[in-house]
């Protein structure tokens, strides 16, 4: 088992300056540090239904409330501004700028549990005697013994079988090498609609391990493993 750099074509170039913008470092940075309801919070604002501020606090009282102490109402605020920034970008950006968030806080997140190092984006993973996969790996974790590839989504409609079968096919593959392979999907959405979705895949899924909303901290090691 190997790990590549992918190819810079035109589609890589191009996602390369997203993932370069200023506006992405700053939005993984405050959500790494963010419970899970200023992350629901990101979640929904980013979608673009309204640019009104004002709007988002009322739908959440308890971060902006008259009960919410001074620290969270000023995490909060923090988020709901990058938030917005993120939404009015238009529809083609806002999508390209919330799948590079979800992969740079995949990445810190993960820099919190194993060296910085290790961690890479954007990598195939080759395997003696099979075909190369078309499409990179958005994050992987290079540790011998103990690899782990993410592919990241922002929403639960990006879990499609060829998402699946590629994770699926890269443990698998591993496994045949004797190699240990943790095949880990990412999604800046709710469990509930994950499994959903999930649950209408023909797929393969055994041994893929998920991450939802609720528990982007436990890829920091932190409130157990990805489940």
């Amino acid at each position: 088992m190997r790990f590549q750099n992918a190819a810079k074509d035109g589609r890589a170039i191009v996602y390369a300056a997203i993932q370069a913008d200023p506006l992405v470092a700053r939005a993984a940075g405050l959500l790494a540090g963010a419970g899970y309801p200023e992350r629901l919070l990101a979640r929904a604002a980013m979608n673009g239904e309204t640019l009104d501020p004002e709007a988002w606090r009322t739908m959440f009282p308890t971060l902006f409330g008259p009960d919410s102490d001074d620290a969270t109402r000023a995490r909060a605020e923090a988020v709901l501004a990058v938030s917005l920034d993120v939404a009015g970008r238009g529809e083609e950006a806002r999508s390209q700028f919330r799948g590079a968030i979800v992969e740079a806080l995949t990445e810190r997140l993960l820099a919190r549990r194993v060296p910085a190092t290790a961690i890479h984006r954007e990598r195939r993973i080759l395997f003696d005697g099979v075909a190369t996969e078309i499409h990179p790996y958005d994050v992987t974790v290079e540790i011998p013994g103990a690899a782990e590839a993410y592919d990241c989504k922002w929403g639960a409609r990006g879990i499609g079988p060829d998402v699946l079968h590629q994770l699926d096919d890269a443990r698998r593959h591993a496994a045949d090498e004797g190699e240990r392979l943790v095949a880990v999907l990412v999604v800046f959405d709710a469990v509930r609609t994950c499994q959903t979705r999930l649950a209408r895949q023909t797929a393969p899924r055994q041994g893929l391990r998920m991450v939802t909303l609720e528990t982007f901290d436990r890829m920091a090691g932190t409130k157990g493993a990805a489940s």
